[in-house]
């Protein structure tokens, strides 16, 4: 993010030197209340550094509205259980001056996909599905035909981890805005032919997660919109969330901004059999307490909606486009970003665009929601983590106590040799790190961070070798011999 960080400071230099005084379309976008309640009561919230970035966002966030001329964006920060901060800029309803807020609703199009997902595993941990189970199970009706000759069947996984092979899309809907209803996608599968093969490659799909949609119903006996409304919308308190209705309080939707500077304002369109793929409407503050429900630990009860171990299991990558820079678990996109691995989703829809980054070891996310079609909704999301993201990140972690370093543990420096490498372990900063010597990158490094009884558990940045181990060592006469990780060693060389 350190790249990021620097153009947005570069931006905000150069905006204040431009505009002097704000216009009065910056001024008004400032007047939204951004914060809820609980954030303001908030250490974290009201940590300096975290104001600090909250300003210089909002003053780039007031530019890019003032020379862009957009209609509006709503954004927020999530940490762990908390939403710390959320404001909205610029307008809901340009002509009315109705003004953006954290509680304006969206249409959060292929979110939707998220909790399509969740169902699906929810329906699993009750003995429902089966990932591994044929979509034709239940539903007879699915049989498209295949791309090949030896093609196997298609699975649930298959359909919500976007590797079943399937078309994009169900019809010409995204330029008509007529979507299909759930019997004219049974009766597309009587000409429908896969792309590919199912397990090929990563193939996005609004077709295969709309099936899932229609596995949900057929599981658990109800229509999708009341299954997720009563097992995720209502457990986790999205009371402003509903499925697929023309509801009061949605932003007005607008389409790109035009040769001439006009922008079309849209109709709402209903995602009638599409609603599992594309359906969804939420608001920032609803979205946040699902963001935190993904940091939530244990079996699934109340406001945790899936137990940790199916969490995991949505956050794990099942394909990767070419690039290995992305990928897909079971609903969630998985991004790469900056060397740090992310889950979401974005999502686009007549007039709205949507993004969420969730960061799952710092217990970040971020939300950002807007109502114009040509919003640049990566940029918007990523440079709210270079900036509040991250303050909040280190406001956040917890700080080493003063006594977790014992003087007495710079007796294990030294080096250690095995039959296949030399180890040595150095005192830095009252924190014992080893380092395989020849290696090419001192960035190799490992932490020997302390779990008591004088020992220590070897963390790296990599997920290889013996990460996670519990690392000890053998002393004679007061003096370390042998260094044990897990269950091989190596020996201390005489010095």
């Amino acid at each position: 993010m350190k790249k990021a960080n620097k153009r947005v400071r570069f931006f905000l230099v150069t905006l204040l030197v431009t505009l002097g005084t704000a216009s009065s379309h910056a001024q008004e976008t400032k007047q939204v209340s951004a914060t809820t309640p609980a954030a303001s009561e908030s250490s974290i919230a009201n940590d300096p550094d975290v104001l600090a970035a909250i300003r210089l966002f909002s003053a780039w966030m007031d530019g890019q509205l003032l020379y862009k001329s957009l209609p509006g964006v709503a954004v927020g920060v999530v940490s762990d259980q908390q939403l710390v901060w959320s404001k909205g800029f610029g307008y809901a309803d340009v002509k009315a001056k109705v003004l953006m807020t954290p509680s304006t609703k969206f249409r959060i199009a292929s979110h939707s996909k998220l909790f399509n997902a969740v169902a699906i595993m929810q329906l699993r941990e009750e003995g429902k599905l089966r990932l591994d189970d044929p979509v034709s199970k239940y539903l007879p009706w699915f049989k498209p035909r295949p791309a090949g000759d030896d093609d196997g069947t298609i699975t649930i996984e298959q359909l919500i981890s976007h590797t079943s092979g399937l078309q994009r899309e169900a019809g010409d809907h995204w330029t008509s805005y007529n979507f299909p209803t759930r019997e004219e996608l049974k009766a597309l599968f009587a000409d429908r032919k896969a792309a590919f093969p199912p397990a090929t490659r990563h193939k996005y799909s609004n077709l295969a997660v709309s099936i899932a949609g229609l596995v949900v119903e057929e599981a658990s006996g109800q229509p999708w919109e009341d299954y997720v409304t009563r097992n995720i919308f209502e457990p986790l308190g999205m009371t402003a969330s509903s499925v697929d209705r023309d509801v009061a309080g949605l932003a007005v939707p607008y389409g790109r901004r035009m040769p001439d500077g006009s922008r079309e304002q849209l109709r709402f369109v209903s995602a009638r059999g599409m609603g599992a793929a594309t359906g969804v409407t939420s608001t920032v503050e609803d979205l946040a307490k699902f963001v935190s429900a993904q940091f939530r630990k244990g079996p699934r009860g109340g406001p945790r909606i899936l137990s940790s171990g199916s969490l995991r299991e949505m956050h794990r990558v099942r394909s990767i486009e070419e690039s290995w820079a992305s990928g897909y678990g079971l609903g969630f996109a998985v991004s790469r970003i900056n060397n740090r691995t992310y889950v979401g989703h974005a999502g686009g829809y007549p007039g709205n665009m949507t993004m969420t980054y969730i960061q799952l070891d710092d217990k970040i996310g971020v939300i950002v929601l807007a109502n114009y079609s040509d919003a640049e909704r990566d940029i918007l999301a990523q440079q709210l983590l270079a900036s509040v993201g991250q303050a909040v990140v280190k406001a956040a972690t917890p700080k080493r106590p003063a006594d977790e370093w014992d003087p007495a543990w710079a007796r294990f420096a030294g080096i250690y040799r095995g039959r296949g490498a030399d180890v040595q372990v150095v005192v830095l900063n009252k924190r014992l790190t080893a380092i395989t010597l020849g290696n090419n990158v001192v960035e190799s490094s490992f932490r020997l961070e302390p779990i008591g009884g004088g020992r220590f558990k070897y963390m790296a940045p990599t997920g290889g070798s013996v990460i996670g181990e519990v690392v000890r060592f053998v002393e004679e006469h007061g003096k370390p011999m042998r260094m044990y990780t897990g269950d091989g060693w190596i020996d201390r060389m005489k010095e």
